[in-house]
């Protein structure tokens, strides 16, 4: 987890330390889309739709868990593997 000085946080001054965008989508990349693929991408057809509600809802879960502020939550978009 990077340490990060709270006037790096926009929108959100009470965290005092946040995961960065590219260790997110590794996470999920690692974790999550597996799962993903084994569920909607038996056909071996990229489900976009799912991966990207899968991204938003992970993306969700690290702000409420006080991860990630509200700043990135708003900000981040979708990583190139939800294309």
């Amino acid at each position: 987890m990077s340490k990060l000085n709270n006037s790096n946080l926009p929108g959100d001054s009470s965290l005092s330390s946040v995961i960065t965008r590219d260790q997110a989508i590794y996470q999920w990349e690692t974790y999550i889309l597996p799962g993903i693929q084994m569920e909607f991408e038996q056909d071996g057809e990229r489900d976009i739709p799912a991966r990207s509600e899968s991204f938003s809802n992970w993306t969700d879960s690290l702000c409420k868990n006080g991860e990630i502020s509200e700043w990135q939550y708003m900000n981040w978009t979708h990583p190139d593997s939800c294309d």
